[in-house]
């Protein structure tokens, strides 16, 4: 006699194709497929989405499990091939939303970690991550390129010592346009720097209309959930 836990995944994989797949149209998907958006429109880091990649992670786990466990069985082939389809594109975006983070900090290493709020967004692994490459290429360009310069310039961080800045570390470009929409109406939005009470500079979006604005004016409501980037 088949388990319940068994009988339910049958069920499941014998549903007509709409149920099917309002039945997998998951919030944590589109949640993952929103932060996947996020992360490759905003030119700086954001913050790691822990308990939702947890949680997806999961997901993807028993969704494995429950393919595997119905491959061999008599399944319909064409539910098995849309539960799969549905796999497929789950680890895609969790994949790519990983990767584009990763491709983040190999760009912006120094800068992340010697600024607080960025390097307070890393996951612990990417923590780990930053720290080693930092080091590395620190420890590379020290006894390859920067033992052989006069002393003044032997930073790897400035140019010289009598740099103020450290002005050899990139940094995101936060004045860059991008492409979103907002999810409610919003006002007081200031597109350039200067005076709050300004009315000329103030700007107002409408939920669902699309925008091509400075990445620097929604930068607050990006992480508050209220805009999202395209």
């Amino acid at each position: 006699m088949a388990s319940k836990s068994n009988a339910v995944e049958e069920e499941e994989l014998t549903l007509p194709t709409d149920e099917y797949e309002a039945l997998i149209s998951t919030t944590d998907v589109e949640l993952l497929k929103r932060a996947w958006r996020n992360e490759k429109s905003a030119p700086e880091i954001l913050r790691f989405e822990s308990d939702l990649i947890n949680r997806v992670t999961e997901q993807i786990q028993l969704m494995e499990e429950t393919v595997e466990e119905n491959s061999t069985d008599d399944a319909d082939p064409l539910s098995l091939s849309l539960y799969q389809m549905d796999l497929d594109r789950t680890l895609f975006l969790l994949r790519s939303y990983l990767r584009v983070r990763i491709q983040k900090i190999e760009k912006y290493m120094f800068h992340i970690r010697k600024t607080e709020e960025l390097w307070s967004r890393l996951s612990k692994e990417e923590k780990k991550f930053t720290r080693g490459c930092t080091d590395d290429l620190k420890k590379h360009v020290e006894e390859n390129v920067l033992s052989r310069l006069p002393e003044n310039y032997q930073s790897v961080l400035k140019q010289s010592v009598i740099s103020e800045e450290d002005d050899m570390v990139p940094e995101p470009q936060l004045d860059t346009f991008v492409l979103c929409r907002s999810k409610e109406y919003l006002t007081g939005i200031q597109l350039e720097d200067g005076p709050v009470d300004d009315r000329s500079k103030l700007f107002e979006m409408e939920p669902g209309v699309l925008y091509f604005i400075c990445y620097k004016s929604i930068k607050a409501l990006v992480e508050s959930g209220k805009i999202d980037l395209l």
